[in-house]
């Protein structure tokens, strides 16, 4: 990889996910709900953690590992702000923003996928 990881705009939108992601849980409702606002934050964190962690590696075989595992993260989120609307947890709307935030996170990280995957290093033939 010749970007640092700061500079890839899905990782910059897995930063904005997360701040809605803490802000959301900052209602009164969430007081008590610790392992709810624990398993969410994971869930968050890994997002851009994977993304990070995965461009270090410099292989884009590795970095497309961790990102389908950023990607499963962001189906969690989803998961996790289901259940908050169903559970009549937090704001519905702010739910929501969340959810489609995290479905634009998703997207772009099976974007980010293909074009590595378009790009992975090919071994050379002993034919030469």
């Amino acid at each position: 990889m010749t970007k640092n990881f700061e500079n890839f705009p899905v990782y910059i939108k897995s930063l904005d996910l997360i701040e809605k992601v803490y802000q959301f849980l900052q209602e009164r409702s969430f007081e008590k709900e610790f392992e709810f606002n624990n398993q969410i934050k994971r869930a968050s964190l890994s997002i851009s953690n994977n993304i990070e962690e995965g461009s270090e590696y410099n292989n884009n075989r590795q970095f497309i590992r961790y990102l389908k595992i950023a990607k499963g993260s962001c189906a969690e989120v989803r998961s996790m702000m289901m259940v908050s609307k169903r559970l009549k947890l937090g704001n519905e709307n702010k739910a929501e923003e969340i959810i489609n935030l995290s479905r634009e996170v998703s997207s772009n990280i099976s974007n980010f996928i293909k074009y590595l995957s378009e790009n992975i290093e090919r071994p050379q033939s002993l034919n030469h």
